[in-house]
C-alpha cells in the first residue's frame, strides 16, 4: 500500500451539497409497463476539484431506455443529472497537481467517491422512478472503478 493510501480516511469525507440538475421521464401515451423486458443504461461520472476549499464535485448522469417485447411502439426514457459536492478534510494529501496542471488523485479516494455517488444515486432513482414507466428499474451494482473510466460525454 502506498503512503498516500495510508492517508485516506473515509470519515474525513462528507457530502455538503446535493442537487438534482435534471430529472426527466418521457413515456409514450400508449406505453405498457408489462411489455418491458429490460432496460438499457448509459451513465457517466465526472469529478471536478477545488483544492483550496477541499471540495470535490461529482457529476453523475444517467440515461435509461426500456427494452420492450415489441408491443410498445416507442420506448420510455429517463434522463437524470445528479450533482454531489464532497468536502475532504485532507484533500491536499490525496489530490495534487502534476507538472501538466492535472490532478493526480489517490486511487482509494477516487474509488470511495465513485462508490458513494453511485450507490446514493441508486436510492434516489428508486424513489424518483416510483409510479412511472421506469418503476421497475434498479441501477445495477457495478465495480465503481469501471465508472471512473466511463466517459460518456467525451
Amino acid at each position: 500500500m502506498s503512503d498516500s493510501n495510508n492517508k485516506f480516511d473515509p470519515e474525513k469525507i462528507s457530502i455538503v451539497e446535493f442537487k438534482i440538475v435534471k430529472g426527466q421521464v418521457d413515456v409514450p401515451e400508449d406505453f405498457e409497463i408489462a411489455n418491458v423486458e429490460a432496460h438499457h443504461i448509459d451513465n457517466s461520472l465526472q469529478l471536478g476539484f477545488n483544492l483550496e476549499e477541499k471540495l470535490v464535485k461529482a457529476d453523475f448522469t444517467i440515461d435509461i431506455k426500456t427494452k420492450s417485447k415489441g408491443q410498445n411502439t416507442q420506448e420510455a426514457r429517463g434522463s437524470f443529472h445528479l450533482v454531489f459536492i464532497y468536502h475532504v478534510e485532507n484533500l491536499e494529501e490525496l489530490a495534487k497537481l502534476d507538472a501538466n496542471n492535472l490532478i493526480e488523485l489517490n486511487y482509494t479516494l477516487a474509488n470511495a467517491l465513485s462508490s458513494v455517488t453511485y450507490s446514493t444515486s441508486r436510492g434516489i432513482l428508486l424513489t424518483r422512478l416510483q409510479g412511472t414507466a421506469l418503476q421497475n428499474f434498479i441501477l445495477p451494482i457495478i465495480n465503481p472503478n469501471k465508472l471512473l473510466h466511463n466517459k460518456k460525454n467525451e
